[in-house]
Parts: C-alpha cells; sequence; structure tokens
C-alpha cells in the first residue's frame, strides 16, 4: 500500500536569546517532529539534538557584515524541503517577527500552498533583565521604542531622534556599527550623560556587558572587547542596576 504525501507546512519558529532552556514548551515539541530545520546564526546549535535522527538540519545563517545565506535561498529551501519532506521548522534567533523577516518567510510559504505558522520565542532585549537592567520601570520609564540600529540602506534610523525626546527605554538592534553614530546624535541634543549599556551574547555563559553614558559607549565597548551579536540599551532603567 502506498503511503500518503506528507502535507507540507512550515512552522517559523523563535529559539530565545541563546539559552537553550528558555525555548518555549510549543517550540521545543515542536522541533521533536521535524522533518527539516532551517537555522540561523543565532540560534543555538544545542537545540537542534531535540530533532529526530532523520531529520536535516541545514544552516542558513546571516553573519552581520559577513557571509550569508541570500533571502531568496532561504524562500527556495522551504519550498524545497516542505514539498519534499513535509515539516520543516524556520529556526530563528531571538523572536522571529522582531527584525528577524520571520513573517516575510511566513507569506511567501502561505503564497506557495504551504501551511505557515508562527511560535514566538523570547527576545533577547527581554534577557536584559538577567542583568538586573528592565526595560520599564514605573518611576523612570513609562515605555520602551525597540529599533533596528541600521536599515536597509545601511543608514540610522531617524525614529532615534524621536525615541530620545521620550522617557522611554531605547532598545537598538543590530547598531554595534553605528554605536559611535548613536553616541555623538545624543550628545548633539544635550543627552550623552544618559546611562546606557550594550551587551552581548545576552542570556549565554560568556555574556558581556558594560554601562556608562551613552556618549562613552564606543571606548567602553572597544576596550570590552564587544563584538557581534549586542544589544545596545540607553535609558535610566540602566542605573537602576547599581
Amino acid at each position: 500500500m502506498s503511503r500518503l504525501p506528507k502535507l507540507p507546512e512550515l512552522y517559523v519558529v523563535g529559539a530565545g536569546p541563546g539559552d537553550p532552556e528558555l525555548l518555549t514548551l510549543k517550540a521545543y515539541r515542536l522541533l521533536q517532529t521535524a522533518n527539516v530545520i532551517l537555522y540561523d546564526n543565532l540560534a543555538n546549535q544545542e537545540l537542534l539534538a531535540l530533532s529526530p535522527a532523520a531529520c536535516e538540519c541545514l544552516y542558513v545563517g546571516k553573519k552581520p557584515y559577513g557571509e550569508y545565506t541570500p533571502q531568496e535561498v532561504i524562500h527556495q529551501l522551504i519550498k524545497e524541503k516542505a514539498f519534499e519532506k513535509g515539516r520543516v521548522i524556520r529556526l530563528k534567533g531571538g523572536d522571529p517577527f522582531i527584525f528577524g523577516r520571520g513573517f516575510e518567510e511566513l507569506l511567501f510559504a502561505r503564497a506557495h500552498g504551504i501551511a505557515a505558522h508562527y511560535v514566538p520565542g523570547i527576545s533577547s532585549m527581554q534577557a536584559l533583565g538577567f542583568e538586573d537592567i528592565p526595560l520599564t520601570h514605573r518611576l523612570v520609564s513609562e515605555g520602551f521604542w525597540v529599533l533596528t540600529g541600521t536599515k536597509e540602506d545601511g543608514s540610522l534610523s531617524a525614529d532615534l531622534r524621536l525615541a530620545m525626546q521620550s522617557n522611554s527605554t531605547v532598545v537598538i538592534y543590530m547598531g554595534l556599527k553605528k554605536l559611535a553614530h548613536i553616541a555623538t546624535t545624543y550628545e548633539a541634543e544635550g543627552r550623552g550623560h544618559t546611562p546606557a549599556a550594550v551587551v552581548m551574547h545576552a542570556s549565554l555563559p560568556q555574556r558581556r556587558l558594560v554601562t556608562g553614558p551613552v556618549r562613552e559607549l564606543p571606548a567602553l565597548v572597544a576596550a570590552a572587547g564587544i563584538t557581534y551579536p549586542a544589544l545596545i540599551l540607553i535609558g535610566e532603567v540602566v542605573a537602576l542596576r547599581s
């Protein structure tokens, strides 16, 4: 008797900020049923051990300003593997809908007749709590802005100047290359003294953290040897850490 073809489906899954124990229960269960896993540079590779022995695991990462897998190639792999093998897990660091292009992949899959689903993950900005830095605090922060440090055209987000005028915490992803520009922008607005932090490998044992006035961040980061992946946080909540 012939076997029924496998249903082509995609799960865009958040792997969390790095610590494998911060994976959601739903993601944990899905990884155990995967036929194919397409995983990112920031997804902890320890999670691949949860997959079945026959699961095909393919690296499709993008290193900042380095080697990367083109998005078009990732789309084609999603289509090819879903129709060939059934359940594809697209495993992405943090949350796949926060600067992760996960929504684009979900729409691509659906446009090609593939059932697609989203599974959220803990974002790296939430991992700042391990450094005793809350995103909000009722006495000093009314909310938080989440920005990308580098837009598609390579420029710094214009929303940064708007965010600086608020009493909210500012969180900047993928901004390390623009750190000097960020610092001088705050200084030019008379806010160079604002407490700030940069954390690399948030939630992992090898994480590194520096704190200080935003105008001093470039020097602090260089002295500490902090590189990618790193997250920038600016606001009075940083001062609560001390």
